[in-house]
């Protein structure tokens, strides 16, 4: 498996392959900006790495969360350009938490064909607790939800106990969960309740369109601020944990 430190191990039709797109996506999101070029190697063959399979992932889920490409742009272009595939890892995790339900039914070879690798029973029992697939059914079919699939993927390799991985992710969706009605209620009650009062007809469909295009247009820059955040109250806070005795 390819790690940061090792070269790009990927070609485009693996990395095609792998996020579960057509090389003609990954060649037009590399003329939109949305991906970096490939590192060249011998004979000119571009050669992908983790962090542009970390990117597509987090594509995937602000695409699941309905951001147009546009959108989408403006949300990367906020990125430090030097993000790797960790830091885009957290990114996707949090944005996986506002993403609506994306379940298909599987067979378990088709879903080993969608995670790249083959998949144990040890693994299959991780994916269901972290609700990343629930099954088989009558007829061997798993339901799986492919918003989770690549990050409960990724998490199968982190040395860390199973049971920890878990509680983090019932960790983060309850407090994601509750930073979403916090913030709903805010714009509810400061921002479209006052419109209600100001505006002689509210209930029409033209300025019903308006504020929900106005709710569209907020919420990638509440998941940018969300996360920035986070990544920001996690390194204090592992700094404070793992500091030296003074």
């Amino acid at each position: 498996m390819a790690t940061e430190t090792q070269q790009p191990a990927f070609t485009v039709d693996e990395l095609a392959a792998r996020a579960g797109v057509t090389v003609r996506t990954i060649r037009f999101y590399g003329t939109r900006g949305l991906l970096p070029p490939p590192v060249l190697g011998p004979r000119r063959v571009g050669r992908y790495g983790p962090e542009h399979l970390a990117r597509l992932a987090l594509i995937e889920e602000l695409q699941h969360q309905g951001m147009t490409l546009a959108a989408i742009e403006r949300y990367l272009e906020q990125l430090p350009p030097d993000v790797n595939a960790h830091d885009l890892a957290i990114h996707r995790a949090l944005v996986a938490t506002w993403a609506p339900d994306s379940v298909e039914r599987l067979s378990r070879a088709e879903l080993e064909r969608r995670a790249g690798r083959r998949l144990t029973d040890a693994d299959m029992d991780l994916l269901a607790a972290m609700d990343v697939l629930t099954g088989p059914d009558e007829d061997e079919t798993l339901r799986v939800d492919l918003g989770l699939l690549r990050l409960g993927v990724q998490l199968l390799d982190v040395p860390i106990p199973h049971a920890t991985i878990v509680a983090a992710r019932a960790v983060l969706v309850e407090h994601t969960r509750e930073a979403a009605h916090e913030l709903t209620r805010l714009f509810r009650d400061e921002v479209w309740s006052p419109y209600r009062e100001r505006e002689a007809d509210p209930e029409d469909p033209q300025h019903v369109r308006a504020m929900k295009s106005l709710s569209a247009h907020m919420q990638p820059l509440v998941v940018q601020a969300l996360v920035t955040a986070f990544q920001r109250s996690l390194t204090e806070e592992l700094r404070a944990a793992f500091r030296a005795p003074e």
